[in-house]
């Protein structure tokens, strides 16, 4: 800026030419990017519009509806809706359980609804997977993003979510509601976890590797997904205290001004529309008091028309619900005598005409459909919004291959030998390797020696597979204890790697120490999801700190591993621990732990989240002018 002050009047001019020359080069180079991406889509287009020609207008309405299995009154309601989505919502399973058999069952009974329609459309089907095929038994469970986010490696995203998306595929469902590129600012968020990183760069770097992963080379490769990037735009952002939702930070607002919105929320959907990624899931959130669902700048004018978005968006669930308050319309009948309400329909019109083309509803389904046809025959909203919705669709639709000679539509038998295989588990195993993050080592306590006499393990987390795994782990808010089938606990993988002269004792709250060479202590969060995980202050649990000070009264050397979501205050443990490593939620394969604790491979771990040393009561930003830090993103230190 000085420099500039000093420059000619004529300078400063061609200075500032030049540097909105290199702004739109920059923009002109990104499009054409974008272009060729989405080509994938548009290529279709002949055919969706041959398709499209031939529907009526309760056809093109039904595509643009996805309830949830939950609410689906009738299976039946497929054909007689013209239904064009369904999905599982975070503990919407099979009636007859969660196996991988039961998963394909349903989803071949479903898809069957539709070759009964006039034009047989099928289903596309979405599900929640975003660490591993997480709502099937006996899935490989990966690492939530958080940990992922810690191994600044590409190209491990990509394999992680190849696997993923294989697992997922093997039951016939084709579409993953992943990947979660937010960048959360405030680790008392609960969706914490789902993020990669507090810093844009490294959701930048993994956007496009995961959706690679999960689309693979093309949709319609026998082992692909559709990939969903979420929860556009500012979702990490949201300020505490100003959600209505039962959290302090979850669906709330995200204030700052759009350069700041562009810069610190967006890279991880540049380089995932870089990747063609098909699907985009807008967020409950809002941006400076409008709620993202329903802002036809940010769906239409940004995402669609500047960035070159050739998919479809879906809606959250039931997040057009919140759009208009309920409390200021009253109810009215349509014309078939059926209650809608007035609110609703309003909450449609606004959303459909700010550019959502699917809504994810639950037992809304019917209400949404009669709504939506209402106000097109009212012309409220127009045929050519419909007919948009609609050929964005299709045209995943058929680059999935959906409307092949040989549809795709059933569950993939020789997807479903390598399920839970020991070759998907090493590529999981590998992740928590690489995720784990050294914190402190003093006095050598790591790596741990196979040969020592005795280790004894302690806390809660150590023999605890649902803990390890956290949140979306078959249930939405996850559950403690033997959630899943397969896989190591942290406890289990300790007892394999040591020599057979080597005992491993165990007690949960820490007794028997004495006399041990070593003492491993595993603590950390239960498991939760969105809304029930926000936190206002990140404190360890009474029963956490004990279980440490008991081993510490036992005098011997002291390693403790932290589960959790995001960072945590350590407060006095990190003082009594000898070695501390942070796990994060690592998944099903606990026998990774294992492998750095020993030496097999040297942690190499980065932070993708500051750590703070204290919460104050409303800290403005992770890692901001006013944040106590403890250890800065990037830290992690290795043997």
């Amino acid at each position: 800026m000085r420099l500039n002050k000093l420059m000619p009047m004529s300078e400063r001019i061609n200075h500032k030419l030049a540097v909105l020359f290199m702004a739109a080069a920059l923009l002109i180079s990104t499009q054409n990017t974008f272009a060729q991406s989405q080509k994938a889509l548009t290529q279709f287009d002949p055919q969706v519009r041959e398709l499209l020609s031939k529907m009526t207008l309760e056809e093109k309405v039904g595509q643009m509806c996805q309830p949830d299995i939950s609410a689906l009154k009738d299976p039946a309601d497929i054909e007689k809706l013209f239904l064009g989505s369904l999905l599982s919502g975070g503990s919407s399973d099979p009636k007859d359980g969660n196996s991988l058999q039961a998963w394909t069952r349903m989803y071949e009974e479903y898809q069957r609804h539709t070759l009964k329609t006039r034009l047989a459309i099928p289903l596309i089907y979405g599900i929640d997977t975003v660490h591993g095929n997480n709502n099937v038994l006996g899935a490989t469970i990966m690492p939530h993003n958080i940990g992922l986010g810690c191994t600044r490696n590409p190209a491990l995203i990509e394999k992680v979510n190849r696997v993923a998306a294989q697992e997922t595929r093997a039951t016939g469902i084709q579409w993953a509601f992943a990947p979660c590129v937010t960048v959360p600012q405030d680790i008392r968020w609960g969706r914490t976890y789902e993020g990669f990183s507090e810093d844009p760069e490294v959701v930048r770097m993994f956007g496009g590797p995961a959706v690679r992963g999960l689309q693979g080379t093309q949709l319609s490769g026998t082992d692909s997904v559709l990939a969903c990037a979420k929860h556009f735009i500012g979702d990490g952002g949201t300020k505490f205290g100003t959600s209505k939702a039962g959290g302090v930070l979850d669906q709330g607002d995200t204030c700052c001004d759009e350069a700041t919105l562009r810069k610190l929320h967006l890279p991880g959907y540049i380089t995932a529309l870089e990747a063609g990624v098909g699907s985009i899931m807008p967020s409950y959130s809002t941006w400076n008091g409008v709620k993202c669902s329903a802002s036809k700048y940010l769906l239409t004018d940004l995402l669609k028309k500047e960035l070159g978005f050739e998919g479809f968006l879906i809606s959250d669930y039931n997040a057009i619900d919140q759009i208009v308050p309920s409390k200021k319309l009253e109810k009215s009948s349509n014309a078939a005598g059926q209650v809608v309400s007035a609110n609703y329909k309003q909450c449609i019109e606004i959303s459909i005409n700010a550019g959502m083309d699917m809504v994810m509803v639950t037992d809304k389904y019917r209400d949404f459909i009669n709504g939506l046809t209402e106000l097109v025959l009212a012309e409220k909203v127009p045929m050519s919004r419909v007919d948009d919705a609609v050929t964005r669709i299709l045209r995943v639709k058929f680059a999935m291959g959906m409307f092949d000679k040989e549809p795709r539509l059933m569950g993939n038998p020789e997807l479903q030998k390598s399920f839970g295989s020991d070759e998907h588990r090493a590529v999981a195993r590998e992740a928590v390797r690489q995720s784990l993050v050294l914190l402190k080592n003093e006095k050598k306590a790591l790596p741990v020696s196979k040969a020592a006499k005795r280790i004894h393990v302690a806390g809660r987390g150590a023999d605890n597979i649902g803990m390890q795994c956290g949140g979306w782990t078959v249930d939405w808010q996850g559950k403690m204890g033997e959630v899943i089938p397969g896989g190591t606990t942290i406890l289990m993988g300790i007892t394999n790697a040591v020599s057979k002269t080597t005992q491993v004792t165990y007690a949960k709250d820490g007794s028997g120490a004495e006399g041990a060479d070593l003492g491993i202590v595993v603590i950390g969060e239960a498991p939760y999801a969105e809304m029930k995980g926000d936190r206002k202050e990140l404190s360890l649990s009474k029963t956490d700190i004990e279980v440490v000070q008991t081993m510490k009264n036992a005098k011997i050397p002291l390693v403790v591993i932290l589960l959790s979501g995001r960072p945590m205050i350590l407060g006095t443990v990190l003082d009594e621990a000898d070695a501390v490593i942070a796990a994060w939620l690592p998944g099903s394969e606990g026998q990774g732990v294992a492998d750095v604790l020993f030496g097999d491979y040297k942690p190499a771990g980065k932070l993708s989240f500051t750590w703070p040393r204290s919460i104050k009561p409303d800290p403005t930003s992770t890692g901001g002018a006013d944040y106590e830090t403890l250890f800065k993103v990037g830290y992690g230190l290795s043997y």
